[in-house]
């Protein structure tokens, strides 16, 4: 019979427990470990989620035209008609285009903003005419001094250049009125040569009320405007009405059809 050293029967007998000390130590540490790293580890950042932006104006998709623009003229070329509401203050803008805006051929546009409670009063005449010619795409332009006569009075006149695509000629215009609160404005724009102002001018005598039930004062100034009507040049509405004035689109003597905006 085989008899072991004292020692090595110590060592036989304390060699189960060391190592289920150690490994309880190696847990622990492993456990603190993993505690800290939850403890001290950064806490992620969470983008906010940014709301759609949301436009202040908004189309009417169905627009029941209230103004109508009467061009012969221009039988053929493209024509728009635009509602837009203020979502909040309940303002609302018609805006009659005739012509495409990108190219070198005449391209007339009029709005007619009747605003709600999104403003308490119009911008200053010329910084506004201003801030429509740089959303245009203006690169030069040169302040008017005097006024445009029209059949809704005086309106206040900008000459400006843009360069999108090609360079073409323009003429800012506005008005603001007080009682009813209403502002008219707009741009008439040419490829070539500086555009007439007479020729906005008539432009402009073409434009009608259609319908305004809900606004007794709009009618009124709009038949008050039709008094003061040139007819392009022509005084007698009786022995020369409303001309072909060939200087707006430069149509052809005979034409098939009228071209309105608004119907």
């Amino acid at each position: 019979m085989t008899v072991l050293h004292p020692a090595l029967h110590s060592w036989r007998e304390e060699l189960p427990a060391t190592l289920v000390r150690v490994c309880a130590y190696l847990c622990g540490i492993g456990l603190l470990s993993i505690a800290a790293a939850e403890f001290f580890q950064s806490t992620p950042i969470i983008e906010p989620i940014k709301p759609a932006h949301r436009s202040e104006w908004i189309a009417i998709e169905r627009p029941l035209a209230a103004f109508a623009l009467d061009i012969p003229e221009a039988t053929g070329v493209p024509v728009s008609y635009v509602i837009r509401r203020h979502a909040e203050g309940g303002g609302r803008k018609d805006t009659l285009s005739l012509g495409e805006p990108q190219s070198a051929t005449p391209f007339l546009q009029v709005e007619i903003y009747r605003p709600g409670r999104e403003i308490s009063r119009f911008a200053e005449v010329q910084d506004d005419l201003a801030a429509r010619a740089a959303e245009a795409g203006l690169i030069t332009a040169q302040h008017q001094d005097d006024l445009l006569p029209s059949k809704f009075g005086a309106l206040s006149i900008l000459a400006f250049d843009v360069t999108t695509p090609s360079l073409r000629h323009c003429l800012g215009f506005l008005r603001n009125f007080d009682d009813p609160q209403l502002q008219l404005s707009g741009r008439f724009c040419q490829g070539s040569g500086y555009v007439d102002r007479s020729t906005l001018a008539c432009a402009l005598d073409r434009l009608t009320l259609l319908a305004a039930a809900s606004e007794p004062k709009i009618g009124a100034l709009f038949a008050r405007a039709e008094l003061n009507r040139h007819f392009c040049g022509e005084h007698d509405p009786i022995i020369a009405p409303t001309p072909k004035y060939k200087l707006l689109w430069q149509a052809l003597a005979t034409r098939p059809e009228q071209r309105r905006i608004g119907r």
